[in-house]
């Protein structure tokens, strides 16, 4: 029971696929209380079952673009908890139509969009949830190999993801002295309502499970079990990291060379 006693307030849970479901999920198994808010009334009716299956509290809309619902969120939060001890930021959105072709299309509209959901509001969060964190706490976000690397598609999700990891590290420079810590887990491409908005993400998927060094895609079960270390104290001297959750994609420089021959015999 890594996490017993503690409160731990989870975003971006979409449905019961998505990774902040499984980190929630997994949250609570190791004895965290659970805060579980939604981000829209169209994700109601998927949320709140699962909230109620796991006791989740504060079960209301909270669109992190909308200043009054982030004020009755951390109002609620500091009447009936008073502390917070931990937080995941799995907050991300740009028009898929954007998430295709190429980086130089992409729209004023959708940049701008894009940076103040996925990026801004991990900052806009940190800054409420800090003050509540008064006997220090852990805050997670998740990233993406395309904020380092150039990822066919990805586009600006990949720059925000840039911006997310460089926030991450600035975060974690002004909390560490009240003993906070935020660190980012990227994980390796996993089938999501999110990422299944990306152009040829099946195809990526395929390829990714052929080249990574445990020859095999990510689970929700390995990014679940990273955030649990992550918000436990096994992790207390860890902070401002982008941790790699990817069966170790981000470590190789070129594919296998079993895979590289069968890729050039179909050219030749």
């Amino acid at each position: 029971m890594l996490l017993q006693g503690k409160k731990i307030l989870i975003t971006g849970v979409a449905n019961d696929w998505s990774m902040a479901w499984a980190i929630a999920k997994r949250a609570h198994e190791m004895g965290a209380e659970i805060a579980m808010p939604y981000a829209g009334p169209a994700l109601e009716k998927r949320v709140r079952p699962l909230a109620e299956s796991i006791g989740a509290r504060f079960v209301q809309e909270c669109n992190v673009q909308n200043d009054e619902q982030m004020d009755s969120l951390f109002s609620k939060i500091e009447s009936e908890w008073g502390t917070l001890d931990g937080v995941l930021h799995a907050i991300a959105f740009s028009d898929k139509n954007e998430l295709t072709g190429r980086y130089a299309d992409t729209s004023r509209e959708n940049f701008k969009n894009t940076m103040d959901i996925s990026v801004y509001s991990l900052v806009d969060i940190v800054r409420r949830a800090s003050r509540l964190m008064t006997n220090g706490g852990s805050i997670v976000t998740l990233t993406y190999f395309g904020g380092e690397k150039s990822v066919p598609n990805y586009n600006v999700m990949g720059v925000a993801k840039s911006a997310l990891d460089s926030s991450v590290r600035y975060l974690a420079s002004d909390l560490g002295r009240d003993g906070i810590r935020i660190n980012a887990i990227s994980a390796g491409p996993i089938m999501t309502l999110a990422s299944s908005g990306v152009g040829g993400f099946k195809a990526m998927l395929r390829l990714n499970a052929e080249t990574t060094p445990l020859r095999r895609n990510m689970t929700l079960d390995d990014v679940s079990g990273a955030a649990i270390y992550l918000f436990s104290n096994l992790s207390s001297g860890v902070t401002g990291e982008v941790h790699h959750v990817d069966c170790g994609y981000s470590t190789t420089g070129m594919m296998p060379n079993e895979l590289k021959d069968i890729l050039l015999k179909n050219l030749d």
